[in-house]
């Protein structure tokens, strides 16, 4: 069955806290319960200065998630987009959960009259800089 794109949901709150943590682990880093909980009711929320969520479903699974932003950018008058987290679950990398997820980012950006969408990652993060290198055509 393919993988849907689709916006975070309130019931998706146990599955995203899991990837999300697992996303943190991999970084070397965690946040208190505090922040999990103010940061899904910021992605819930409609607070333009808030992130935005999508995640990935597949068999009424949520198996990976992306948090991006708008925000105004020095050097032009449109907002621009900052993917700041993606993540797939293990079992799920190489199905293309993560392309489709990342191309349902620059279609918001699209539709939200933003120009470009930015995201860092880190040098040792091997498989994330491939798929990224493989989409800059977006």
């Amino acid at each position: 069955m393919p993988v849907e794109i689709r916006p975070i949901r309130p019931a998706d709150i146990a599955a995203w806290r899991g990837l999300w943590g697992d996303y943190l682990e991999f970084y070397g880093t965690s946040v208190s319960d505090a922040v999990y909980v103010s940061t899904f009711a910021r992605l819930l929320g409609d607070d333009d200065r808030d992130f935005c969520a999508l995640v990935a479903v597949q068999d009424d699974v949520v198996v990976g998630l992306v948090h991006y932003l708008f925000h105004r950018h020095c050097w032009r008058i449109e907002n621009t987009c900052y993917l700041q987290d993606l993540y797939v679950a293990p079992s799920m990398r190489g199905t293309g959960a993560g392309r489709r997820l990342i191309e349902a980012v620059y279609s918001a950006a699209d539709a939200a009259g933003a120009p470009s969408v930015y995201w860092l990652t880190q040098d040792d993060n091997a498989a994330g800089r491939q798929l990224y290198l493989s989409l800059i055509h977006i």
